[in-house]
C-alpha cells in the first residue's frame, strides 16, 4: 500500500462536530490526544480511505466529506487492513487492527439520509489500537507491511 494521510479529524466529545487538524499526538495504549476516545481501552484511532468514500458517494449520489464521517484519519488511497492483528504504520506510529468500524448512527444526521447504509462495511473504515507513540501529520506516509 502506497498512501499518505489526507486529513486528520478529532471530536472533543460525543455528538460534537469533528475539527480538522494538521497533526495529532498519538499515545500508545491511549489514543489520539484531544479526541473523544483518548484513554479508551481499544478504540484508539479510526482510519478511512478516500477510495471507500468515493464508492460511498456513488451509492449516495453526492460527495462524502471526510470530516463528517467521524473517522480520525483519512488516507488518500486504500485498501486498509481489516483483519484483527494486521498492522499499519502512519509516519512513525504503528497501529494494529481491532475490527472493522461500524457506521456511526449520526451519519444520516450529518451527511443525509442513506449515509449510514452507504458507509457499511467495507467502506466504513477500520478501528485500530496504537502500539507506539508519535505525531501523525497530514502528508505522512501510510505503510502496510
Amino acid at each position: 500500500m502506497s498512501a499518505r494521510v489526507h486529513a486528520i479529524h478529532l471530536a472533543p466529545g460525543r455528538r460534537l462536530p469533528t475539527k480538522q487538524v494538521p497533526e495529532v499526538e498519538a499515545e500508545a495504549g491511549r489514543g489520539l490526544v484531544g479526541d473523544r476516545y483518548h484513554g479508551t481501552r481499544h478504540r484508539h484511532v479510526t482510519v478511512q480511505s478516500l477510495d471507500d468514500l468515493a464508492a460511498a458517494a456513488e451509492v449516495l449520489g453526492r460527495e462524502v466529506d471526510p470530516g463528517l464521517t467521524r473517522r480520525n484519519v483519512t488516507v488518500d488511497a486504500g485498501p486498509l487492513p481489516t483483519r484483527p492483528g494486521e498492522r499499519l504504520t502512519i509516519g512513525d506510529v504503528e497501529l494494529e487492527v481491532v475490527r472493522i468500524a461500524a457506521p456511526c448512527r449520526l451519519l444520516d444526521d450529518w451527511l443525509g439520509e442513506g449515509a449510514m447504509a452507504a458507509l457499511k462495511s467495507p467502506r466504513g473504515g477500520t478501528v485500530f489500537r496504537l502500539l507506539t507513540s508519535g505525531t501523525i501529520r497530514v502528508g505522512d506516509p501510510v505503510v502496510r507491511p
